[in-house]
């Protein structure tokens, strides 16, 4: 029953039907079945309201909010716009360098929104034209857009993060108990940020060191002149476009990984320094901030939506015994610790294919979670690799979220096989990092062991 149950889900996801609703429908649809034999038991459901007023009560939680308010008005006020502008203009000395401009806007954006949608859509709009109209190779520059997008998913201050932090908290306490042990000590977001902090940084290197080895490969695909140069001086574009969000960007994360702030505080500081910098730009008009509230009120309406109908999909699920089925197989599965490390993360990123990141983080990983836990994981280590597998799927072809995104965007001239040739290298290179984080788990652990203990 259990597994008939999360098929169903899937299935119906794959409909279309909206998220939330589904999980809790199916669910209650499923409880009431079994309990006609006698398979379910409807005193699980009583822990729904204590579940209902966590999650409300939820400090962690309180973050995503702020942090979806200070991503969109960077957005709507066009303060990416104007930093992917004046990126242009100071690489647009070099040949190649536009690519380059759009890798590093794109780390900064993914730092800024968190959200993948809204990163690949503001890059696709910005820069695919203006790239392909100068000679870019439509594939690899879609590619590298695609890519830069779901960084979203691994640079903190990302919403990701923050959910998988209170989730994997959770799963972390829960195996302590299941082990017996009642250590104090816990997972934490501002861990998450930190782990992830290294990976990231990894990451955008080598796309840049992918770009440069394509301009000494394949000088074709590359114009073999910028049209745009800088007419201010270097020290003026990087005062006024490039410095002041870097320094926003800073000050959020820098205020949590040095525990001057919580994760919720800081993103209170993001938000209220990003209108801070929209209206000294004087870019955020009344009608600016009535679409920027309306965006932020609907992202956070679904989030939290699906984090209702997750948490009675899981209630059900227990209840049909979904956790000591998936414990069971997990421990049985050959090679161990290995063998059901590798076999959860190709379930997720299968997952990742119908599934958003919010969905896999409230439902598949507090299931697969604790086991993993149980079995000696640790669990920055189990995040950051969750967040960059996710981050992998997204971009893979043919049911990738990222190609949805910028498919919708791109001129008609960018072909379908174009954009999926294009992606593949950045694929290959993704999982590069998952490997070396495999082999070198320090690769995430280091930082928040070197800064927490």
């Amino acid at each position: 029953m259990a597994i008939a149950l999360f098929i169903a889900v899937c299935v119906l996801l794959m409909f279309g039907y909206p998220v939330a609703l589904t999980l809790a429908g199916t669910a209650l649809m499923f409880a009431a079945g079994a309990s006609l034999f006698g398979l379910f038991d409807w005193s699980f459901l009583q822990a729904m309201p204590s579940r209902l007023f966590g999650i409300i009560n939820n400090q962690t939680l309180l973050a995503v909010p702020l942090f979806v308010l200070m991503g969109v008005v960077l957005e709507k006020s066009r303060i990416a716009e104007d930093l992917l502008d004046s990126m242009a203009k100071l690489f647009g000395r070099f040949r190649g360098g536009l690519v380059v401009s759009v890798i590093v806007v794109g780390m900064l954006l993914a730092a800024s929104t968190g959200i993948v949608g809204a990163t690949v859509v503001t890059m696709g709009l910005m820069s695919l034209p203006a790239m392909m109209k100068r000679g870019y190779h439509p594939g690899f520059a879609a590619g590298a857009i695609c890519a830069t997008g779901t960084l979203g998913q691994i640079i903190p201050p990302s919403i990701t993060l923050v959910l998988l932090g209170d989730v994997l908290s959770s799963a972390y306490q829960q195996a302590q108990i299941q082990m017996g042990s009642f250590s104090p000590k816990t997972v934490s977001v501002g861990d998450l940020f930190a782990g992830a902090l290294i990976p990231g940084l990894l990451l955008v290197s080598m796309y840049i060191g992918y770009a440069l080895i394509v301009l000494k490969a394949k000088p074709q695909w590359f114009p073999a002149e910028e049209n745009e140069r800088a007419d201010d001086p270097v020290f003026s574009l990087l005062m006024r476009s490039l410095l002041p969000p870097i320094i926003l960007i800073l000050l959020v994360l820098g205020s949590i990984l040095l525990g001057l702030a919580t994760p919720t505080e800081a993103s209170a500081v993001g938000a209220c320094g990003a209108i801070v910098l929209a209206l000294l730009r004087r870019s955020l008009s009344v009608s600016t901030m009535r679409a920027v509230l309306l965006s932020t009120v609907k992202v956070n309406a679904m989030v939290f939506l699906i984090l209702i109908g997750a948490s009675l999909f899981s209630l059900v699920f227990r209840g049909l015994g979904g956790e000591e089925l998936i414990h069971g197989v997990l421990t049985e599965l050959p090679g161990g610790v290995f063998g059901a490390t590798l076999v959860v993360m190709l379930v997720i990123f299968l997952l990742g294919f119908i599934l958003d990141f919010i969905e896999i983080t409230f439902v598949v990983v507090p299931i697969v979670a604790p086991v993993l836990l149980m079995m000696g994981l640790d669990p920055v280590w189990l995040g950051i690799m969750i967040a960059v597998n996710l981050q992998t799927s997204f971009l893979t072809p043919p049911f990738g979220f990222a190609l949805f995104y910028l498919r919708g965007v791109a001129p008609a001239q960018l072909t379908s096989s174009s954009l999926y040739w294009g992606v593949m290298p950045f694929i290959g290179i993704q999982l590069l990092l998952i490997v070396l984080m495999a082999i070198w788990p320090s690769i995430a652990t280091w930082l928040p062991k070197l800064i927490y203990g």
